[in-house]
């Protein structure tokens, strides 16, 4: 063996905040306020207020270990707690707005959240499930349009300005916990992912290869997808990684609104799901001139798969290239990206299909997939299979050990996407083995649904699949067969529902039918369903 060996350095979060501060400082991040206004503050500033919050922290009682929740959009402030939380030992905890409050209030209490950050313009979705999480102590309020009033709790501006702009921050082990996402409960509770700081900043490194994001420090970064979202998909890190400048657009999501903050910030880098996209090209098909994005370099695309015109309007007529990638909570989030490779021949139309594709695995995540025994399968492009990965940040378990079956027997995560792989890589999702809706690139569970539809006194079986949708992919559409003699309206169905799910869950249609397709098990067999109801949302949106 030869003697000379490595340094043991470890790989935590704390390097990037010291490496931003020391070469980026001046780097700028910007913020759009509720009021639509602009704030603009540099690297320097969001590192010294990071370890103000740490000190801030500190005295309220958070040590190392402690989970520190958010409940806020993307903004400055946000990204001060991604830093500053992780680094002095304790772990941050996003919590999905989008999400129901019962189920915001179970994550919380699973996750034994101690302390709360959260935007005031969010206070009353806090009051509807705080109630809910027995382990929090301390609400801290960023009063985003306004004073923070002592009910409320405790300012945080009020509290950052007590505290000194340096902490000593601790030498960590590099596997102890940073950050807990939560899976979107598609079948069953939600659970629980920790990233640790090594999987968190080896996400990040490979996420800055050019053959990824390609970021780098003359790039101006837009995490549209959100920071409660399996960490923005790492852009924040990447961006603060890097020193690129980091634009945040706060609550405003929609097409306009984006445009108009890329355009006038000179945006090269942005992240989100195809919702977000489809709204942004049907604008720009209306008149693209109102807009200048010269510099956008690209436009990364997940959550739910692209549709191949999408990814072919932007650059067919607007020049825009697009690139799709995916990847799960589990997966920190970032697993495969659609990238060209220079060694394919292809002529238009194969190139978008490889774009359309869900891409090849990023250095260090291996992949494959296998049968329904468990089998391996071949690369050939044709042979259908669950996809399986690992590496240093796919996770190896769930907070408490929840799901277990969901690893296999030697190591490799089950991610539950029926793919097809080819001779080069390149993963295509064809179907899910879990019967889950996927609208806007948010996960809505048909279980849930179904097991509400068919606690109605008339209703005797309810099945809840994916119908098309122009605009969200995909939209929940359920199939109710009454029992004999029993009468039921869509309101009263729909009354069923209402208040026992977000808005966004509830099915666009109720279809009343004489029987539910089955298995051979007696299963609902959805894709029958699908089959025969798939197109049922957009030919009805053509007939109107």
């Amino acid at each position: 063996m030869l003697a000379g060996r490595m340094m043991d350095f470890p790989l935590t979060l704390t390097h990037f905040l010291e490496r931003v501060k020391t070469f980026h400082g001046r780097g700028e991040v910007v913020t759009r306020n509720p009021d639509r206004s602009l704030s603009r503050t540099t690297y320097a500033d969001i590192t010294k207020r990071s370890a103000r919050l740490a000190h801030a922290l500190t005295r309220l009682g958070v040590g190392p270990g402690d989970r520190v929740a958010t409940l806020c959009w993307n903004h400055a402030r946000h990204l001060e707690a991604y830093l500053g939380v992780p680094a002095m030992g304790a772990v941050l905890h996003t919590l999905n707005l989008r999400l129901h409050p019962r189920e915001i209030g179970y994550i919380a209490n699973h996750a034994g959240d101690r302390v709360i950050l959260v935007d005031r313009s969010l206070l009353k979705l806090f009051r509807a499930f705080k109630d809910a999480v027995t382990t929090l102590e301390r609400v801290i309020v960023i009063g985003d349009d306004g004073e923070v009033e002592e009910a409320d709790g405790l300012d945080y501006e009020a509290l950052l300005a007590a505290e000194a702009g340096a902490f000593p921050w601790p030498a960590l082990d590099e596997g102890s916990a940073a950050m807990i996402c939560y899976t979107s409960g598609t079948t069953g509770d939600p659970k629980g992912v920790v990233y640790t700081h090594r999987s968190m900043v080896l996400h990040t490194l490979a996420c800055c290869m050019a053959t990824v994001t390609g970021v780098r420090e003359s790039d101006v970064v837009l995490p549209v997808v959100p920071m409660f979202h399996a960490s923005a998909w790492g852009l924040p890190y990447v961006a603060v990684a890097t020193g690129a400048k980091l634009v945040m657009p706060g609550p405003h999501l929609d097409p306009a609104s984006l445009l108009e903050l890329m355009a006038k910030e000179k945006v090269t880098t942005a992240g989100g799901v195809p919702t977000i996209w489809l709204g942004i090209l049907a604008l720009l098909d209306q008149d693209a001139s109102r807009w200048d994005l010269s510099a956008m370099r690209v436009m990364l695309i997940g959550g739910s798969a692209a549709p191949p015109a999408l990814i072919d309007g932007f650059w067919s007529r607007h020049k825009l290239r697009v690139v799709h990638a995916w990847g799960m909570t589990e997966t920190s989030p970032v697993g495969t990206m659609a990238h060209l490779k220079s060694t394919m021949d292809l002529d238009a139309a194969g190139e978008l299909e490889v774009r359309s594709s869900q891409g090849f695995p990023l250095p260090f995540v291996e992949q494959r997939h296998a049968g329904e025994d468990g089998k391996v399968l071949p690369w050939d492009g044709q042979t259908m299979g669950e996809l399986e990965v690992r590496g240093p940040w796919v996770a190896s378990s769930y907070l408490g050990d929840e799901g277990a079956d969901r690893w296999t027997a030697d190591g490799w995560f089950k991610t539950g996407d029926v793919v097809t792989i080819d001779a080069e890589g390149y993963v295509r999702i064809t179907d899910r083995s879990k019967d889950v809706v996927k609208s806007g690139g948010e996960w809505i569970s048909s279980v849930a649904l179904e097991n509400a539809l068919m606690a109605h006194p008339a209703v005797l079986e309810a099945a809840v699949f994916a119908a098309k949708h122009e605009k969200w992919s995909e939209r929940p559409l359920a199939a109710v067969v009454l029992k004999p003699g029993q009468e039921a309206t869509k309101e009263a169905l729909y009354g069923q529902l209402e208040g026992k799910f977000t808005k966004f869950w509830l099915p666009d249609d109720i279809l009343f039918v004489e029987q539910i397709p089955r298995t051979s098990t007696g299963k609902f067999l959805k894709t029958k369903l699908r089959e025969q109801y798939g197109e049922y949302l957009v030919k009805a949106k053509q007939e109107a």
